[in-house]
This record gives structure tokens, C-alpha cells and sequence, in this order.
């Protein structure tokens, strides 16, 4: 079974590319990040010819997930809980959960974290760096809730998280960033720290192979990118994983996505 993460960058502008994709590569789950749209304009038609079933969690313009499925969808959750430190007012479409049903029940999520940029303003930290640090609390208070239900979990996003100086062509470049800061990558630690496990590392572990290449300034031809997608896994996803691989090919088609899909071959 190969469950995927792809952060389209809106998927009615992308739909050609991204569907060309899925015929290519046919993968069984596929979650989808900023797809900036509302529900309704979501283009299902396009994905239920290929045979997925269709969760969304839209947003008019901004964020926006999405899970792509062959196997029926057993449970659907759209949001991250709320805790006592977070903004009870938060609505921005960023956190969608499924069960979906193999030989053994699979809980997936698709996760597009906050960006958190600019840190600072006006002398202060700022309230998108906030709001990112807040959304990583939550993350890891829910994840500590899912891993103790000690089934199949995959946490597939765009985390906005560059986890280590192997996952990004210059790390001075990025020293300030709110994807690179070590308050970012504490929060993230912690999260790994309660039993989850990046596929990539876990497989792969090759040093500076990317995800995302910004449209400016050439960095695609000069393989300027970062890796921020990732699939944190549960034990009992990860001792059944075999490989995980970076389709960056798809960066070079027409009318692509700044990111590329990462895709993860289990045997669930």
C-alpha cells in the first residue's frame, strides 16, 4: 500500500499536473495540503474517475487538506482539537483525519502545519510565530491520544519544518526562519519523542533530498530546496514499512507545485 503527501498549491490550478501524477503512479491513499478551496468547489469529479474516495476540509483562498483514497473511509475528522492553551476560535483548515479499512483499520492524517513567518514584529515575536509553536502543542497533545489507541499511524503532511542542517542545501540561509529556529525544532523533537518515527529517516536517511524548490531564483536548476514533507509514522506503521521515495520528477512538469510528492510503500 503506498500512502502519499503532496502539497498541491492549489488544486484547481494543479489539477492536470497532480492527476497525471495519480494515473502515473496510482498511489492507494494521497493527502493533500493547501488546496485552497472551499468544500463544495473541490474538484471531486476529476479524482473519483480514478477510482478515490473523497475527504475534504477546505478553506476559501488559504490552507485547505485533503485524503484521497481507494479504500472506503471508515471515520472522517476535520480539525485539530482544541486544548485549554489554544484558540478555541481557530478555523483555519489545516488538520484532516480518516480511518480507512485494510487488513487492520489505518488512521491517516493530513497536515499542513504553519508556516510561522515573520518571527518577529515590531521588536516582538510575532502572532503567526505563536500561533505555529500553539499548533505544534496541539499536534503532539493529539498524537499522544492516537498512539495510545496502538494502531496503524500515519501523521503525512507539510509540516513546515526543516528537522535537521541534512535537510536543506544551506542552513545559514535559513538560520533565522520560523521553519528552521530551535524552538520549531524542539517542538518537533518532542513530537518524535513520543514513539513517532519519520519514514524518510527510517528508510532512506540520504542527506539533502527535497521536497520543496521555491519558484524564485532558479532554485529548482540549482537544487536549492528544502525537505519539509514528511510521514510520521507509529510503530505499528513503521515496522510494516518498506520504502519511502521522493517523486521530485513531477517539480519539473508544467504548471507544477512548489512541492513534490513523498510517498511511503507499506504492507498494511
Amino acid at each position: 500500500m503506498d500512502i502519499a503527501s503532496f502539497n498541491v498549491n492549489s488544486v484547481r490550478a494543479r489539477i492536470t499536473n497532480v492527476c497525471d501524477w495519480l494515473r502515473d503512479k496510482s498511489p492507494d491513499i494521497v493527502c493533500l495540503q493547501e488546496i485552497k478551496t472551499v468544500d463544495e468547489n473541490f474538484p471531486s469529479e476529476f479524482f473519483e474517475e480514478l477510482g478515490y474516495n473523497i475527504a475534504v476540509y477546505g478553506q476559501k483562498s488559504y490552507n485547505g487538506v485533503a485524503i484521497l483514497s481507494k479504500l472506503p473511509f471508515e471515520e472522517i475528522i476535520k480539525g485539530l482539537p482544541n486544548d485549554e492553551s489554544s484558540d478555541e476560535n481557530d478555523d483555519q483548515a489545516r488538520y484532516l483525519e480518516v480511518v480507512v479499512s485494510g487488513k487492520k483499520p489505518i488512521r491517516v492524517a493530513s497536515i499542513y502545519l504553519p508556516n510561522g513567518n515573520p518571527v518577529m514584529l515590531d521588536g516582538e515575536i510575532s502572532e503567526k510565530y505563536k500561533y505555529k509553536l500553539d499548533w505544534l502543542e496541539r499536534l503532539h497533545n493529539h498524537a499522544t491520544d492516537l498512539l495510545a489507541l496502538e494502531e496503524a499511524l500515519i501523521l503525512a503532511g507539510d509540516y513546515n519544518v526543516i528537522p535537521d542542517e541534512e535537510a536543506v542545501y544551506d542552513p545559514a540561509l535559513w538560520a533565522g526562519d520560523a521553519l528552521f529556529l530551535p524552538e520549531t525544532l524542539a517542538a518537533y523533537r518532542k513530537l518524535l519523542w513520543l514513539g513517532l518515527y519519520n519514514a524518510y529517516d527510517v528508510t532512506d536517511g540520504r542527506p539533502h533530498q527535497y521536497t520543496y524548490w521555491d519558484y524564485q531564483a532558479g532554485a529548482r536548476q540549482k537544487n536549492h530546496g528544502i525537505r519539509i514533507d514528511h510521514l510520521l509514522c507509529s510503530a505499528q506503521a513503521i515496522d510494516r514499512i518498506k520504502s519511502v521515495r521522493i517523486d521530485d520528477y513531477v517539480r519539473d512538469k508544467p504548471k507544477p507545485s512548489d512541492h513534490v510528492p513523498i510517498v511511503g510503500s507499506f504492507d498494511l
